[in-house]
């Protein structure tokens, strides 16, 4: 992956996040308020990073358990399966935290060793927050549903988190285009 693209991705994400939280529809305060517990998105979240965890199991090399990762395979596969069973509260939250901690390495990757450019560390403060928020979300996932609660109680509270959003997602948007 190239730097400019590593670090556009961050930054389209969250301009797209920022501005829909900046234009005030109540549609967007109802995805996100349903999105903790939300079972379709369970599916989709949870499933694609099942799924991606489960190729990188795969791949493992030798150095890394590679030897053991068919058994590997089957036993992540079926803590996966049964996850949507017997702890379906909040697996939307759990698989967004996959997600995000999966593409965090190829974000990251993209830009290690690079001391050329100082602007590099806009798009790499990004990433290392979601990282953390990714690891805090995924062992307490019911603090995104209380984080949108509060987000909702007010009318100014989204449209200043979304201005903020947005304003940093243009930032990251401009500076992919200074390497």
């Amino acid at each position: 992956m190239s730097l400019t693209l590593a670090t556009l991705i961050p930054g389209l994400l969250l301009l797209v996040l920022g501005g829909a939280l900046l234009s005030g529809h109540a549609t967007v305060a109802t995805v996100l308020k349903a999105l903790p517990r939300s079972q379709d998105a369970a599916y989709v979240f949870f499933g694609t990073g099942a799924a991606w965890f489960l190729y990188k199991v795969l791949d493992l090399s030798p150095a890394d358990f590679g030897e053991y990762r068919t058994w590997l395979f089957i036993g992540f596969t079926v803590v996966a399966v049964l996850s949507f069973k017997f702890v379906p509260d909040f697996l939307a939250v759990r698989g967004l935290c996959v997600l995000t901690l999966l593409s965090a390495s190829p974000l990251l990757a993209a830009g290690y060793m690079n001391f050329e450019h100082w602007q590099i560390n806009f798009y790499k403060v990004a990433v290392y927050v979601a990282i953390a928020l990714a690891i805090w979300l995924g062992a307490q996932p019911y603090w995104l549903r209380d984080f949108f609660q509060w987000l909702f109680a007010s009318r100014a509270r989204p449209r200043v988190v979304g201005g903020v959003l947005a304003a940093y997602g243009l930032l990251l948007a401009v500076v992919a285009f200074t390497y």
